[in-house]
């Protein structure tokens, strides 16, 4: 699965509550918030994101109606409001610093890379094509001319006969 062009936009502070816990499932493994809300074909980042912006409160209502929707979830020691309240708790707040935005490198999402690198990463290009072409001009001007009898022989090492046509000189 690919992250949607949303999740390149967010930072690593919604990591801890995507990867969170939200239960045990009945053989073991652990659903995570990440994968509970794409069962539920909700976009993952972007309902970190908009929890993220709600008051705490309205974000705890939310995630508790999302964790009882579970579908398929095997019941659960704890109600989904205190689980919903653990988690909530580890969404960045509005007021607290946040680690600075990602950027995308994707053209389709509207990444722009500073024109400096660019002509950077061109003549950089240029300067190894070029010391290649001078390699190579180098290294061919130090080999041997060839005999001009071996350029024949070395065309073909099977000598076919001459089969003469009827009407010609040697008839």
């Amino acid at each position: 699965m690919t992250r949607p062009a949303m999740a390149t936009l967010l930072g690593p502070e919604f990591d801890a509550f995507l990867f969170a816990p939200v239960q045990e499932e009945g053989n073991g493994a652990l659903l995570s918030v990440l994968s509970a809300l794409a069962r539920m074909d909700v976009d993952p980042w972007r309902e970190a994101a908009e929890l993220a912006r709600m008051p705490r409160a309205a974000a705890n209502q939310r995630l508790t109606s999302l964790i009882a929707a579970l579908p398929d979830a095997p019941a659960t020691r704890l109600a989904p409001a205190k689980i919903a309240d653990r988690l909530v708790g580890l969404l960045p707040r509005a007021g607290a610093p946040a680690a600075t935005p990602r950027v995308a490198m994707s053209p389709a999402a509207g990444a722009t890379v500073a024109g400096g690198a660019v002509t950077n990463m061109i003549l950089i290009n240029l300067l190894v094509i070029v010391g290649m072409l001078c390699a190579q001009w180098v290294l061919a001007g130090l080999q041997p001319p060839a005999p001009v009898g071996a350029v024949h022989a070395a065309a073909s090492s099977t000598l076919l006969p001459v089969i003469s046509q009827p009407g010609s000189v040697g008839q």
